[in-house]
């Protein structure tokens, strides 16, 4: 379903009814997919307990966490990887080459 609406001359498409499109109008992730998703949700920034406050934006989960959640998930699949060469990781950290 697609709606239409027009801001201050403007239109504005909406999918689904603003739902995440890949679990109401197609097919959605895989659970070994949404796992690791959830598990990156789970992570509190430093200085925020269990009831503190938490400013409503988006965080970045640090590259050490995420990187211990997708090891962690491999090691369940009893999958290793190798270690990524000083290439892989500058191509990995630039946003000039790579997508």
């Amino acid at each position: 379903m697609v709606e239409e609406f027009s801001v201050r001359g403007k239109r504005i498409l909406v999918i689904a009814e603003g739902r995440l499109v890949n679990l109401s109008a197609a097919e959605g992730h895989p659970a070994a997919v949404m796992d690791m998703s959830f598990a990156n949700q789970a992570w509190r920034p430093s200085g925020h307990g269990q009831r503190g406050h938490i400013e409503t934006r988006v965080y970045d989960v640090p590259r050490s966490i995420d990187a211990e959640i997708a090891r962690l998930k491999l090691d369940t699949m009893d999958v290793a990887i190798d270690r990524l060469t000083p290439a892989q990781e500058e191509y990995l950290g630039s946003w000039q080459t790579g997508t």
